[in-house]
């Protein structure tokens, strides 16, 4: 049998060996956006995140998990020192739903319990969707700002996004199988539409209410000057948005004495 049939064949092996342990956890943290109404600050928390995981420890260094993760993002150009910004006078919140399959790299080799290292750097990177929501405040009453389609779009965009997690963090086992980590992670959706604007400013005319006109353009709520001439710039050209999570997990590792065969 050639050589290196034989090393892969001895990689699996063990691999399987190894490979008895899952973990189960939760998250809580922030969420933070950049986009239209975030230009230039990456890591402007915005909302809360809570999630959820469930992994497979495959051996010291390599897992994979399947995450869920719920964040709030929002943004408002009232709050911007921007004065073009705060004459725009575009303002949203969105909830987030994001479901993703993530593999996870430890730098040192780590098992709870038992491992020689307490403690391990890792890097993460994933594939997933997520189901987003815009919404802004009129007259005291909140709006879905999808089906109003703002900028002229010829049908609502799509509500569900790929997404492409990746992020760093620190992991430390507290206390038995117990483990707390530390994590940021960054996310690329396949949409400009989180927060409802990407593009240029659409020809009142052709949008379908006055409730769209409204909301499309409230740059003059205030001041009574409309600056939102049609075919000029709404949004930051941007081709996406990107949002972020960080906080902190608490985890579980189920051990079997196979993990150290």
């Amino acid at each position: 049998m050639p050589r290196f049939v034989s090393f892969l064949l001895l990689i699996f092996i063990s691999t399987t060996l190894h490979a008895q342990t899952w973990e189960v956890g939760g998250f809580a943290g922030g969420s933070a956006y950049m986009g239209d109404l975030n230009q230039y600050n990456p890591v402007k928390v915005s909302g809360i995140a809570l999630g959820a995981f469930v992994q497979r420890n495959f051996n010291g260094y390599l897992s994979a998990k399947i995450n869920y993760t719920y964040g709030q993002i929002s943004g408002a150009d009232n709050t911007s020192s921007n004065p073009q910004l705060r004459e725009r006078n575009l303002s949203f919140t969105t909830q987030l739903n994001e479901l993703a399959l993530i593999g996870e790299f430890n730098f040192f080799k780590y098992i709870p319990k038992v491992g020689e290292n307490r403690w391990t750097p890792y890097i993460y990177l994933g594939i997933g969707a997520v189901g987003y929501n815009p919404q802004a405040t009129y007259q005291g009453q909140k709006y879905d700002l999808r089906p109003l389609e703002t900028e002229g779009e010829s049908k609502p965009y799509s509500n569900i996004a790929a997404t492409f997690p990746y992020g760093v963090g620190v992991k430390y086992n507290i206390a038995g199988a117990w483990n707390l980590s530390a994590d940021i992670g960054y996310r690329n959706p396949s949409t400009d539409y989180l927060d409802d604007v990407s593009g240029k400013y659409a020809n009142p005319a052709n949008l379908k209410s006055d409730l769209s006109r409204a909301l499309a353009d409230r740059s003059g709520e205030t001041t009574g000057n409309y600056i939102g001439v049609p075919g000029t710039q709404r949004g930051d050209l941007r081709p996406k948005d990107t949002y972020m999570f960080v906080g902190f997990s608490i985890s579980f590792t189920f051990l079997t004495s196979k993990c150290y065969y």
